[in-house]
């Protein structure tokens, strides 16, 4: 991702080349900042729980098998109905983290999607060209994996409020939350 570096000056020092652009890449530079640590962040208690739901289902599996052993009875028949109930629940959660992965490659595509509009914001001659605006605008919708995201990016271009695209998108039936997601 490029980095457009600016030095800024003091409030109180009037700077006679004080322009928006540059303040226009500094926010953008600031907003791919805070995704990139809110990302790591969430990244490592995502790993950290992954890495003990994992081994909860490995428990599973072996208190399941030695439940298998045990003679029939009510011990027995308690034993596997709490194992299969835990089993459901760490279910949920790997659903949640499916979840989390795809709001992960969300935010990177946001990322991407800021360090190429500053880039283009930052070179005077794409600035005012609308091939070059256009250009950005496809490649940001050619790298969208989800019909909600493209029809959201489809209603802000065309104008409409950033409210009605979110409600827009999320009455897509691609939108709903229980669509593809897979268990592993």
């Amino acid at each position: 991702m490029p980095n457009h570096n600016f030095l800024p000056l003091p409030a109180d020092t009037p700077d006679p080349d004080w322009c928006h652009i540059r303040e226009t890449v500094l926010m953008l530079n600031l907003a791919m900042a805070q995704i990139g640590s809110a990302m790591s962040d969430g990244d490592e208690s995502i790993n950290t729980l992954t890495q003990s739901f994992t081994g909860m289902m490995d428990n599973m599996a072996h208190i399941r098998a030695a439940g298998d052993q045990l003679p029939a009875g009510p011990a027995r028949a308690t034993l596997m109905d709490n194992c299969a109930a835990a089993s459901e629940r760490i279910q949920s959660v790997i659903v949640a983290f499916q979840f989390y992965d795809k709001l992960s490659q969300r935010l990177n595509h946001l990322t991407d999607s800021l360090a190429a509009l500053a880039e283009l914001v930052a070179t005077p001659s794409q600035l005012c060209d609308p091939a070059a605006w256009r250009e950005l605008q496809d490649g940001i919708k050619s790298k969208y994996t989800v019909e909600v995201d493209r029809a959201m990016f489809d209603a802000i271009l065309q104008g409409k409020a950033v409210e009605e695209a979110i409600r827009l998108a999320a009455e897509h039936p691609a939108g709903k939350p229980a669509e593809n997601i897979e268990l592993f």
